[in-house]
Protein backbone atom coordinates (compact mmCIF):
# COMPACT_ATOMS: atom_id res chain seq x y z
CA UNK A 1 0.00 0.00 0.00
CA UNK A 2 1.39 3.66 -1.17
CA UNK A 3 1.91 6.57 1.11
CA UNK A 4 -0.89 8.61 0.04
CA UNK A 5 -3.40 5.56 -0.13
CA UNK A 6 -2.59 4.78 3.77
CA UNK A 7 -3.39 8.62 3.89
CA UNK A 8 -6.26 8.53 2.49
CA UNK A 9 -7.97 5.85 4.82
CA UNK A 10 -6.94 7.90 7.68
CA UNK A 11 -9.02 10.51 5.95
CA UNK A 12 -12.59 10.99 7.01
CA UNK A 13 -14.75 13.24 4.37
CA UNK A 14 -18.14 13.61 3.20
CA UNK A 15 -19.70 14.10 -0.08
CA UNK A 16 -21.81 16.12 -1.66
CA UNK A 17 -24.82 14.03 -2.70
CA UNK A 18 -27.27 15.84 -5.49
CA UNK A 19 -28.62 11.59 -6.41
CA UNK A 20 -27.59 11.85 -9.75
CA UNK A 21 -25.06 10.25 -11.73
CA UNK A 22 -21.55 12.60 -11.26
CA UNK A 23 -21.92 12.79 -7.35
CA UNK A 24 -22.56 9.48 -7.05
CA UNK A 25 -19.75 8.07 -9.49
CA UNK A 26 -17.45 10.69 -7.14
CA UNK A 27 -18.76 9.18 -4.15
CA UNK A 28 -18.08 5.59 -5.53
CA UNK A 29 -14.53 6.98 -7.22
CA UNK A 30 -13.53 8.63 -3.83
CA UNK A 31 -13.96 5.11 -2.07
CA UNK A 32 -11.90 3.07 -4.26
CA UNK A 33 -9.22 5.38 -3.79
CA UNK A 34 -8.91 4.91 0.04
CA UNK A 35 -10.88 8.06 1.38
CA UNK A 36 -13.40 6.93 4.22
CA UNK A 37 -17.03 8.91 3.50
CA UNK A 38 -19.47 8.82 6.15
CA UNK A 39 -21.72 10.16 4.59
CA UNK A 40 -23.21 12.34 2.23
CA UNK A 41 -24.43 15.81 2.28
CA UNK A 42 -27.67 17.21 0.29
CA UNK A 43 -29.35 20.51 0.77
CA UNK A 44 -32.78 21.26 0.06
CA UNK A 45 -35.09 23.82 -0.44
CA UNK A 46 -36.67 24.97 2.97
CA UNK A 47 -39.82 26.01 0.68
CA UNK A 48 -40.11 22.65 -1.23
CA UNK A 49 -38.27 20.13 0.75
CA UNK A 50 -36.77 19.53 -2.35
CA UNK A 51 -33.44 18.92 -3.65
CA UNK A 52 -31.78 22.37 -4.95
CA UNK A 53 -30.65 21.73 -7.74
CA UNK A 54 -32.38 17.94 -8.95
CA UNK A 55 -35.53 19.40 -7.57
CA UNK A 56 -35.56 15.59 -6.16
CA UNK A 57 -38.22 14.71 -2.81
CA UNK A 58 -36.51 14.99 0.27
CA UNK A 59 -37.79 11.48 1.18
CA UNK A 60 -36.71 9.71 -2.07
CA UNK A 61 -32.98 11.30 -1.67
CA UNK A 62 -33.14 9.24 1.76
CA UNK A 63 -34.66 6.23 0.47
CA UNK A 64 -32.18 6.55 -1.95
CA UNK A 65 -29.47 6.42 0.74
CA UNK A 66 -30.76 3.77 2.87
CA UNK A 67 -30.45 1.65 -0.39
CA UNK A 68 -26.94 2.13 -0.35
CA UNK A 69 -26.25 1.74 2.80
CA UNK A 70 -24.49 5.28 3.90
CA UNK A 71 -26.26 7.95 6.37
CA UNK A 72 -27.60 10.94 4.33
CA UNK A 73 -27.65 14.18 5.73
CA UNK A 74 -30.25 16.72 4.81
CA UNK A 75 -30.10 20.33 5.58
CA UNK A 76 -32.35 23.24 4.65
CA UNK A 77 -31.81 26.29 2.90
CA UNK A 78 -33.13 29.55 1.65
CA UNK A 79 -35.42 28.63 -1.40
CA UNK A 80 -34.36 31.85 -2.96
CA UNK A 81 -30.27 30.43 -2.79
CA UNK A 82 -29.34 34.24 -1.98
CA UNK A 83 -27.64 33.14 1.12
CA UNK A 84 -26.20 29.46 0.09
CA UNK A 85 -22.74 29.76 0.57
CA UNK A 86 -23.27 30.88 3.67
CA UNK A 87 -25.60 28.25 4.48
CA UNK A 88 -22.99 25.63 2.95
CA UNK A 89 -20.24 26.17 5.20
CA UNK A 90 -22.40 26.26 8.39
CA UNK A 91 -23.47 23.08 7.48
CA UNK A 92 -19.94 21.59 6.56
CA UNK A 93 -18.37 22.89 10.05
CA UNK A 94 -21.33 20.74 12.04
CA UNK A 95 -19.41 17.92 10.49
CA UNK A 96 -15.75 19.36 11.83
CA UNK A 97 -15.46 18.63 15.68
CA UNK A 98 -15.99 14.32 14.19
CA UNK A 99 -12.99 14.71 12.49
CA UNK A 100 -14.10 15.49 8.53
CA UNK A 101 -11.30 16.78 6.72
CA UNK A 102 -12.26 15.97 3.15
CA UNK A 103 -15.23 16.79 1.29
CA UNK A 104 -15.97 14.86 -2.18
CA UNK A 105 -17.60 16.61 -5.15
CA UNK A 106 -18.41 15.22 -8.87
CA UNK A 107 -17.51 18.28 -10.82
CA UNK A 108 -15.80 17.84 -14.37
CA UNK A 109 -14.93 20.65 -16.16
CA UNK A 110 -17.22 23.61 -15.14
CA UNK A 111 -13.78 25.80 -13.84
CA UNK A 112 -16.40 28.28 -12.16
CA UNK A 113 -17.47 25.55 -9.82
CA UNK A 114 -14.41 24.18 -8.80
CA UNK A 115 -13.06 27.65 -8.00
CA UNK A 116 -15.59 28.13 -5.88
CA UNK A 117 -15.23 24.44 -4.21
CA UNK A 118 -11.85 25.53 -3.75
CA UNK A 119 -12.16 28.34 -1.85
CA UNK A 120 -15.10 27.71 -0.04
CA UNK A 121 -13.85 24.43 1.45
CA UNK A 122 -9.90 26.03 2.01
CA UNK A 123 -12.68 29.29 3.92
CA UNK A 124 -13.85 25.94 6.28
CA UNK A 125 -10.51 24.21 6.64
CA UNK A 126 -10.98 21.31 4.34
CA UNK A 127 -9.53 19.81 1.21
CA UNK A 128 -12.03 19.82 -1.63
CA UNK A 129 -11.94 16.29 -3.78
CA UNK A 130 -12.75 16.15 -7.36
CA UNK A 131 -12.52 12.37 -9.02
CA UNK A 132 -14.17 13.47 -12.10
CA UNK A 133 -12.17 16.53 -12.65
CA UNK A 134 -11.22 16.68 -16.63
CA UNK A 135 -12.16 13.14 -17.02
CA UNK A 136 -13.27 12.77 -20.25
CA UNK A 137 -16.85 13.24 -20.10
CA UNK A 138 -18.04 10.67 -22.87
CA UNK A 139 -15.20 8.04 -20.35
CA UNK A 140 -17.49 9.31 -17.60
CA UNK A 141 -20.56 8.12 -18.86
CA UNK A 142 -19.16 4.35 -20.27
CA UNK A 143 -17.14 3.83 -16.80
CA UNK A 144 -20.25 4.73 -15.02
CA UNK A 145 -22.13 2.37 -17.04
CA UNK A 146 -19.73 -0.38 -17.91
CA UNK A 147 -19.82 -0.27 -13.57
CA UNK A 148 -23.45 -1.28 -13.72
CA UNK A 149 -24.68 2.07 -12.55
CA UNK A 150 -28.22 3.24 -14.07
CA UNK A 151 -30.04 6.33 -13.91
CA UNK A 152 -32.92 8.24 -15.34
CA UNK A 153 -33.13 11.53 -16.60
CA UNK A 154 -35.08 13.64 -13.98
CA UNK A 155 -34.85 17.16 -15.54
CA UNK A 156 -33.96 18.54 -18.71
CA UNK A 157 -33.59 22.11 -20.28
CA UNK A 158 -36.79 22.35 -22.14
CA UNK A 159 -35.24 24.75 -25.17
CA UNK A 160 -32.93 21.46 -25.81
CA UNK A 161 -33.85 18.08 -24.83
CA UNK A 162 -37.68 17.59 -25.31
CA UNK A 163 -40.62 15.98 -22.85
CA UNK A 164 -39.42 12.31 -24.52
CA UNK A 165 -36.18 12.16 -22.55
CA UNK A 166 -37.27 12.47 -19.03
CA UNK A 167 -38.08 8.91 -17.50
CA UNK A 168 -35.09 7.61 -19.98
CA UNK A 169 -32.67 5.38 -18.76
CA UNK A 170 -29.11 6.56 -19.64
CA UNK A 171 -27.22 4.29 -21.97
CA UNK A 172 -24.76 4.59 -24.42
CA UNK A 173 -27.61 4.94 -27.33
CA UNK A 174 -28.94 8.21 -25.57
CA UNK A 175 -25.48 9.16 -25.23
CA UNK A 176 -24.90 9.47 -29.14
CA UNK A 177 -28.07 11.37 -29.12
CA UNK A 178 -26.95 13.80 -26.72
CA UNK A 179 -23.77 14.26 -28.69
CA UNK A 180 -25.64 14.89 -32.26
CA UNK A 181 -27.70 17.70 -30.26
CA UNK A 182 -24.77 19.09 -29.21
CA UNK A 183 -25.55 18.62 -25.51
CA UNK A 184 -22.60 17.60 -22.92
CA UNK A 185 -22.84 13.37 -22.51
CA UNK A 186 -22.74 14.29 -18.92
CA UNK A 187 -25.02 17.44 -18.90
CA UNK A 188 -22.42 19.46 -17.38
CA UNK A 189 -23.97 22.46 -18.16
CA UNK A 190 -27.18 21.70 -16.62
CA UNK A 191 -28.58 20.22 -19.22
CA UNK A 192 -30.01 17.64 -18.09
CA UNK A 193 -30.38 15.78 -14.09
CA UNK A 194 -30.35 12.31 -13.47
CA UNK A 195 -31.21 9.63 -10.41
CA UNK A 196 -29.28 6.85 -9.78
CA UNK A 197 -31.37 3.74 -9.20
CA UNK A 198 -29.08 0.82 -8.86
CA UNK A 199 -25.65 0.20 -9.05
CA UNK A 200 -22.69 -1.55 -7.46
CA UNK A 201 -23.23 0.25 -4.33
CA UNK A 202 -27.08 -0.26 -4.14
CA UNK A 203 -28.08 -3.12 -1.73
CA UNK A 204 -31.16 -3.31 -3.21
CA UNK A 205 -32.71 -1.36 -6.28
CA UNK A 206 -34.65 2.11 -5.97
CA UNK A 207 -37.86 1.21 -7.80
CA UNK A 208 -40.17 4.24 -9.68
CA UNK A 209 -43.47 3.48 -9.55
CA UNK A 210 -46.02 5.69 -11.06
CA UNK A 211 -44.21 8.90 -12.54
CA UNK A 212 -45.07 11.78 -15.05
CA UNK A 213 -43.08 14.60 -16.92
CA UNK A 214 -44.47 18.08 -15.75
CA UNK A 215 -43.46 21.47 -17.77
CA UNK A 216 -41.72 23.49 -14.80
CA UNK A 217 -40.89 27.59 -14.73
CA UNK A 218 -37.26 27.76 -12.15
CA UNK A 219 -34.25 29.32 -13.64
CA UNK A 220 -35.09 28.38 -16.92
CA UNK A 221 -38.42 26.17 -18.51
CA UNK A 222 -37.15 22.51 -18.16
CA UNK A 223 -39.29 19.14 -18.08
CA UNK A 224 -39.46 17.26 -14.71
CA UNK A 225 -40.33 13.98 -13.69
CA UNK A 226 -42.81 14.10 -10.96
CA UNK A 227 -42.21 10.97 -9.29
CA UNK A 228 -45.29 10.56 -7.59
CA UNK A 229 -44.92 7.03 -6.23
CA UNK A 230 -41.25 5.20 -5.48
CA UNK A 231 -39.99 1.44 -3.87
CA UNK A 232 -37.25 -0.59 -3.53
CA UNK A 233 -36.56 -4.19 -5.13
CA UNK A 234 -34.24 -7.05 -5.14
CA UNK A 235 -31.06 -6.81 -7.24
Amino acid sequence: MDTMTKTRLKTTAIASWSGGKDSCLAYYKSLKAGYRVSCLLNFISSGSKRGCFHGLEGKLLQLQAELIGVPLVQKEVSPDMQKYEEEFKSAVNEFLPQGVTSMVFGDIYLLDHQSWVERVCKEIGIQAVEPLWEIPTEDLIKEFLDLGFKAVIVSAKADIMGKEYIGREINLPLVEELKKKGICPCGENGEYHTLVIDGPIFKRKLKIVKASPLLKEGFWKHWFLDIKEYTSSEK
